[in-house]
């Protein structure tokens, strides 16, 4: 198992409960793949340094977790065809 840092940045338009559901659906995409979630935190909504689907602001949130190497490219997988996700950035620590 190696830790992992997923930073998402999401969709602007996003209310609490949608926000939310999006982010149990995340880490129940690692629990499901026999990975640990150990932090999930969310830095609110921020000002994007350039426009991103004409959007200029959107929600970012940080998830600390446990995952084994190969079940990475599935969660890229995942991240990309989540249409919510602008953008997203996966760091192996």
């Amino acid at each position: 198992m190696r830790q992992y840092e997923y930073v998402l940045v999401l969709h602007p338009d996003l209310d609490e409960g949608a926000f939310k559901e999006l982010i149990e659906k995340v880490t129940g995409w690692i629990t499901a793949a026999g990975g640990q979630v150990l932090k999930v935190e969310p830095w609110g909504k921020r000002k994007l340094a350039y426009p991103i689907r004409k959007q200029k602001e959107a929600h970012y949130v940080q998830i600390n977790a446990m995952l084994a190497p190969a079940r990475s490219p599935e969660m890229e997988r995942n991240f990309r065809f989540l249409e919510p996700v602008l953008r997203y950035l996966i760091v192996a620590k």
